[in-house]
């Protein structure tokens, strides 16, 4: 049975991974054409950076493993010194494999919000600071039972913080981290600057690529949600069609809201699976549609009003997108999960809402922090020339369509 974990472990970490192409392509079809490549470079350079930053410290910040072993103790083949024992066909490692893909999503949620203006090598850092030490952390006190957290909640508010999936854990600290980093960057150049063509709004560049990201996105989410159980025999059917009933919710719902527009209801997707995520496992289907339907409209609000009201030149909507319907996805599950309301139950509203800010506000802090010490150590900020020209070719010395750029010499 072993194998078969394995597999099935296996199987959920090639989708989550597939998944990170879904965020590249999604910020290739909202950002400029200018910035195409760098969007393409920094997903998949955030990923590698996430997975040794993970591996060599992460790891053990959140479960106290390392893996500075043998191969044979690591793949279960034989005992390790002290009682160190790894499950046996490699299960563990796969495991981490799985992980790491979460890990690897905080920096791709920050990617969006940042997008256009910032530089490379800082934002690498960034990265390695945040999957190395920041983000376990909080992984740690949640799915680790680190500190004493979770057996805090149970004795003052009636249940553990409940986050199957990870919509507080990976997507509302994704998305604070990233309000944090872009209130540190600043707006692009000229977006709210009146008189200028970017004060208006800049729209997507290719709507095609942005909708290809989103569908990579909702497939590969489905491993997300789905093998986060870890093994066949917890495997339930029940997160498959919670997840599908949240994810149509957003759609509709930002459909609606958003007035037929095409970026909406791509994302409107997405917020329905950020949302559902933490109570895909305890919610009635119904309850999923409701959570995901709230989701999308949150997100199509929200998103308006921190681009044209509040001045956040957030490119994606990853702070509406993953912040907020994260945090409404863990409180929606003290709700839906509820068994008054068709739920499994084991879950509790005070939990589930002190939990959330817990979340939400450690990552505004630790995410604004860091931003602000590497910005006064290094800078974070492409020059207005270089950003003016685009990241393609401040950073990379090519641009997306190079055939173009040679004819029109």
């Amino acid at each position: 049975m072993t194998g078969a974990d394995v597999f099935f472990v296996l199987i959920g970490a090639i989708l989550v991974f597939a998944m990170h192409g879904g965020f590249a392509f999604l910020e290739v079809g909202t950002v400029r054409r200018k910035n195409q490549v760098n969007a393409l470079v920094k997903i998949l350079v955030d990923f590698s950076i996430s997975t040794i930053a993970y591996f060599f410290v992460g790891f053990a910040v959140a479960y106290g493993t390392t893996f500075f072993f043998s191969a044979a103790v690591l793949s279960g083949n034989a005992p390790g010194p002290d009682g160190v024992a790894f499950a046996a066909s490699g299960l563990d490692l796969v495991k981490f494999f799985f992980l790491a893909t979460f890990a690897a999503a905080i920096p791709a949620i920050i990617s969006g919000g940042i997008a256009e203006r910032a530089k490379f090598w800082p934002q690498a850092m960034a990265t390695a600071i945040i999957v190395g030490l920041l983000y376990p952390f909080f992984e740690g006190l949640i799915w680790g039972g680190n500190y004493g957290l979770q057996a805090f909640f149970e004795n003052n508010l009636g249940a553990p913080f409940h986050d199957f999936a990870g919509s507080v854990v990976v997507h509302a600290v994704g998305g604070w981290i990233a309000l944090g980093a872009i209130l540190v960057l600043g707006p692009r150049i000229g977006r709210y600057r009146p008189g200028h063509p970017n004060a208006q709004g800049i729209p997507p560049s290719n709507i095609p690529w942005l909708a290809m990201g989103s569908w990579m996105l909702c497939i590969g989410w489905f491993g997300f949600n789905v093998m986060t159980a870890g093994s066949l025999e917890g495997v339930s059917g029940l997160v498959a069609l919670n997840s599908l009933m949240a994810m149509v919710g957003g759609v509709v719902a930002a459909l609606i809201a958003g007035r037929n527009d095409p970026g909406f209801v791509h994302n409107g997707a997405l917020a329905g699976l950020v949302a559902v995520c933490a109570g895909s496992d305890v919610m009635h289907p119904i309850g999923s549609l409701v959570t995901g339907g709230v989701a999308g409209a949150l997100f199509v609000i929200t998103f308006q009003l921190a681009q044209n009201r509040w001045k956040i030149d957030d490119v994606l909507g990853v702070w509406p997108l993953h912040g907020l319907c994260g945090a409404w996805g863990g409180i929606a599950c003290g709700i839906f999960g509820l068994e008054a309301l068709g739920g499994l139950g084991g879950v509790t509203f005070g939990a589930q809402l002190v939990g959330t800010a817990l979340g939400a506000a450690y990552a505004l802090i630790v995410g604004y922090a860091v931003y602000l010490l590497l910005n006064a150590v290094m800078g974070i900020r492409l020059t207005e020339e270089d950003e003016a020209r685009g990241a393609d070719l401040a950073i990379h010395q090519i641009s997306a369509y190079p055939e173009e750029d040679l004819s029109a010499r």
